[in-house]
């Protein structure tokens, strides 16, 4: 899966999330509460307002909303320019309303926000830059150009200047603050969502690779016992037509195919065969299985496993879970990416930890962006030079963010660091200078013979209804 098929939208597709209805709803609260306000003004307070404009402006809100809901079908998704449009018109109505109704005297000028505040969680940086110089415009303009309010006796209700200026530049600071605040928590929830849709589609697709694999080990073990007939009754056809060269060849030809669908079988499976249908494997057979698409790329990878102090020398046989294939992958895949030459992968474990520990001999990460790997679409984890092109494998694009994602979801943290820093905790070798990843379990977590998760070899799991 390549960065380009995982799915990330971009503001012009997320714009069609919004339906028009919804916006047509808001807007109907809002034209409610503008003909509120101006009816308390008039009746309650007895301000003279320009009632016939005020009421225009309404009517053209009215007018708009009603054009929309009888022209445009219920599930009308707004696309990027006319989420912009419809922004853009209620700034410029709710502005107009101001405008007649004392500009920054009025104590509902702060409601120029919402327009502000809605493009910045919906649109484009370029739209939301837009609406929010719109508004700045339109905020300075109203300071100084606008209708006064006015009693009944003909007195002018205005602040003093300093209440003025200070109103100004609150609403300037708060469209400031509020449209890049919500623009970038909205971003960041935007990227975390596509980064665990990625994650969920790798996932699926590790899933599907893992069935395939049981199917694949399942056939060929029942295929093995008729292809070894065919294979043994082809040969002592060979034998007995000795005399007839033309059947010999046919015959000879069979025991050849035979093989041939042997062989296939067997690379077909090569990659978990029993251990695949079973769902269980010692470690070092589902870290092998991890690291075997990487096996092949011009770096020599190194396995140790073992047990540390206090652990018993029988290595745990663990859960197949895609997560943790597919995240040890990853981790493996990033490892060889940017190393020079080696990647040591040492597994050790204890009667309560496993532990994975992923070295290789580049240039490691870059110390200030340690605490951020694992965050989605960070592309600076390593140092690009250090990136060798690879064609025969398309990664990605959120190799770690995945890895931490998937793992972390089975039990597992993970802790990075490079090797050449003397203030790092997870190595002793000296001869391992770059990135170092260490992954960690609880051993209740994914043991598969004892611990939450057993499930004793033989014994199909129950199905769930």
């Amino acid at each position: 899966m390549t960065e380009s098929n995982i799915g990330l939208m971009s503001g012009q597709e997320r714009s069609h999330w919004i339906r028009l209805r919804t916006l047509i709803l808001l807007r109907w609260v809002a034209i409610g509460g503008q003909i509120s306000a101006i009816a308390v003004a008039q009746g309650l307070y007895d301000l003279q307002l320009n009632l016939g404009l005020c009421y225009f402006a309404i009517g053209v809100s009215v007018v708009g909303n009603l054009v929309a809901m009888f022209i445009f079908p219920e599930n009308k998704r707004l696309s990027e320019f006319e989420n912009f449009l419809t922004v853009l018109f209620d700034l410029m109505q709710l502005s107009f309303l101001l405008y007649l109704t004392g500009g920054l005297n009025n104590p509902f000028a702060l409601l120029v926000l919402g327009p502000v505040t809605i493009s910045a969680t919906m649109m484009r940086l370029r739209s939301t830059l837009i609406i929010g110089a719109t508004a700045i415009i339109l905020v300075t303009l109203m300071a100084e150009f606008h209708i006064s309010l006015r009693t009944a006796q003909g007195f002018i209700l205005r602040i003093p200047d300093v209440f003025v200026f200070g109103n100004w530049t609150a609403i300037i600071i708060a469209v400031l603050f509020l449209g890049a605040y919500s623009y970038r928590i909205s971003s960041e929830m935007r990227s975390m969502s596509d980064a665990l849709a990625a994650t969920q589609l790798a996932l699926s697709r590790e899933q599907k690779l893992t069935d395939l694999g049981g199917v694949i080990a399942a056939a060929a073990h029942e295929l093995g016992t008729p292809l070894a007939t065919i294979k043994l009754a082809s040969a002592e056809l060979i034998e007995e037509l000795e005399d007839r060269p033309d059947l010999r060849v046919d015959a000879a030809l069979i025991r050849e195919q035979a093989d041939r669908c042997r062989d296939i079988l067997r690379d077909m499976g090569r990659a978990g065969k029993d251990d695949l249908h079973l769902r269980q494997a010692p470690i070092s057979t589902v870290v092998l299985e991890a690291a075997e698409p990487h096996m092949h790329r011009g770096k020599f990878i190194h396995f140790e496993e073992g047990p540390e102090e206090g652990g018993d020398f029988q290595q745990p046989t663990v859960l197949r879970k895609p997560e943790i294939i597919h995240g040890l992958r990853n981790l493996v895949q990033n490892a060889v990416d940017y190393s020079r030459a080696n990647v040591w992968v040492e597994s050790t474990w204890t009667d309560n930890a496993i532990t994975l520990r992923i070295y290789d001999d580049g240039a490691g990460y870059p110390s200030h962006m340690l605490g951020r790997i694992g965050d989605p679409f960070m592309r600076q984890g390593r140092i690009d030079s250090e990136r060798k092109p690879r064609p025969e494998y398309e990664g990605m694009g959120l190799g770690l963010f995945i890895a931490k994602t998937l793992l972390e979801r089975t039990g597992a943290v993970l802790r990075f660091a490079n090797g050449t820093d003397p203030q790092q905790t997870i190595s002793i070798h000296t001869d391992r200078p770059g990135a170092i990843v260490e992954v960690y379990w609880p051993r209740q977590k994914i043991d598969a013979i004892q611990g939450e998760n057993a499930v004793p070899l033989g014994q199909n799991q129950p199905i769930q209804i």
